[in-house]
């Protein structure tokens, strides 16, 4: 039985450099939400830049985005599956979901840096695209991103530096015992409109 680890968190919280770390120290595949969303452009014959145009004016890109993501969660072994909503959509398949996060003013500093813009314009961006994501996410499955109560370890990353976040993260891991396990956080509530069928993540009903 192989691991699945989720990685999640909103832009600038500093998943890049984590996800490497935790994908080697476990000899897990890294799949992201990124990679999915290529694979898709070049099922479409499109560029990134021109599918994610696309993309804006199309909810199925979204929707089978995520259903890939939940197809790998379900089938695939030894994976760490990274994207926002990747907790949400492993629910249960997941041996342990992190969640990384930072203060807003840290990461617009942070994609400031990285995209060479101001501070001004990535915290604004920033805002207006988290906006958006939670809606479309209530919209489409019922999840409110908010929500970190599914995840087994949320962390600050603005409190320790680069190579120490993937440190605490490794360690974590590498002290989890199926005997000390009491239990996961239910994913419950949520609605996957996926493969032709509605999937309810809780104990109800799967409809066609």
């Amino acid at each position: 039985m192989g691991m699945l680890l989720t990685v999640s968190g909103p832009p600038g919280a500093g998943k890049s450099t984590s996800v490497q770390a935790l994908a080697e120290a476990f000899e897990l595949q890294h799949i992201s939400g990124g990679d999915i969303f290529r694979e898709l452009a070049a099922e479409a014959g499109m560029s990134t830049v021109e599918f994610n145009q696309h993309a804006e004016t199309d909810d199925d890109i979204d929707r089978e985005l995520d259903e890939r993501l939940r197809e790998i969660a379900i089938t695939g072994d030894d994976i760490l599956l990274e994207s926002r909503l990747a907790g949400w959509l492993a629910g249960e398949e997941a041996d342990i979901k992190l969640w990384l996060d930072a203060p807003l003013e840290v990461r617009a500093q942070r994609i400031a840096a990285r995209e060479d813009k101001s501070l001004e314009i990535a915290k604004a961006e920033t805002e207006a695209r988290e906006t958006s994501e939670s809606q479309r996410y209530k919209e489409y499955y019922n999840i409110d991103i908010g929500d970190r109560s599914i995840y087994d370890i949320v962390l600050n990353t603005a409190r320790w530096s680069e190579t120490e976040v993937p440190n605490i993260l490794i360690a974590a891991i590498h002290r989890y015992t199926v005997d000390d396990d009491e239990g996961k956080f239910a994913v419950e509530g949520i609605e996957y409109e996926f493969w032709g069928w509605v999937y309810y993540a809780t104990p109800l009903r799967t409809e066609h």
